[in-house]
């Protein structure tokens, strides 16, 4: 008798690099979309998209899961506001007055935020090593942020845009320490679920765009396609990919694959919109891998 076939698997170091590269090419697209698609009017469409799709294959078992959602209904709402509805928001606002590259390699902060996080709300042990790695990328953000001159910081301003991307890092890195404590649902059926509070949380932004705004435009073809890849690539795909990861490998270790993100988004960005790649890019780039290498010594839980 033969020994039946196994389905397919995709290993989750596969899927998690994925992940960064479809998060790369996000940075990009925040960069593309401008003057096409208002930031409020991306985050708010490529979310009813994604919970309109989501919903019409997952809300079944969504709504089967009510009694273990229900007592944790806000948090979750929260939850959701948070890593997706805050974040992306601000991510795109970055992306007008920051470059790609920029973005990309401040996202390299996250998995430094991670181990911050982790520590902060479950008292995991570091060691030297790690906290070594978490200075090591830091000081690779200071040098994004201040253009190679941390000494600047004594008499400039951070940029905005920069300041916008790392206050949207220490969001996410928030949402993914959040995640430990998940409810005990299948991952597509948890992101269905947050795609949707995403959707209804981004409505009244977007709302007071369109009804402040004196040059309100409706977003054009280019912006439509931008908010299409947006929609399957970065918001569902990636999403998807992530939460396996967090479950297979724990929100530590899977934050560590979000240091390729810079790495693909450094690519793309010199590549496809021509942007210079300074010295400092190259130094910080540096610092940030090399960084989040240590701070991931020993392997976290």
């Amino acid at each position: 008798m033969t020994a039946p076939v196994k389905p397919f698997a995709v290993p989750v170091t596969v899927l998690l690099t994925l992940c960064a590269l479809f998060w790369a090419g996000n940075a990009i697209s925040g960069q593309l979309a401008v003057g096409h698609v208002r930031p409020f009017q991306l985050v708010l469409m490529r979310w009813i998209l994604v919970a309109g799709v989501l919903w019409a294959i997952y809300g079944r078992q969504v709504r089967s899961y009510w009694p273990v959602i229900k007592p944790r209904f806000w948090s979750l709402v929260l939850l959701s506001f948070i890593g997706f509805t805050a974040f992306n928001t601000l991510f795109y606002i970055a992306s007008v007055s920051t470059t790609a590259v920029n973005v990309g390699i401040l996202q390299g902060a996250m998995p430094g935020l991670v181990l911050i996080g982790t520590v902060l709300a479950y008292r995991t042990r570091v060691t030297a090593v790690q906290i070594a790695g978490v200075a090591l990328t830091m000081i690779g953000v200071v040098l994004i942020a201040t253009r190679g001159n941390p000494a600047s910081l004594l008499h400039e301003a951070v940029n905005h845009g920069d300041a916008l991307m790392l206050v949207a890092c220490t969001l996410y890195a928030a949402y993914t320490v959040a995640l430990r404590n998940r409810p005990d649902m299948p991952g597509a059926v948890f992101f269905t679920l947050l795609a949707v509070f995403a959707a209804l949380t981004s409505l009244p932004p977007a709302i007071g765009e369109a009804l402040l705004v004196e040059d309100y435009t409706a977003p054009t073809l280019r912006g439509w396609l931008i908010v299409l890849y947006i929609a399957i690539f970065p918001s569902c795909l990636s999403q998807l990919f992530f939460l396996r990861g967090v479950d297979v490998i724990g929100p530590g270790r899977a934050g560590v694959f979000i240091n390729l993100v810079p790495v693909f988004a450094s690519f793309l960005a010199i590549v496809l919109l021509g942007e210079v790649f300074a010295w400092y890019h190259g130094a910080a780039l540096v610092l940030v891998l090399a960084g989040v290498w240590l701070a991931q010594r020993p392997a976290l839980s």
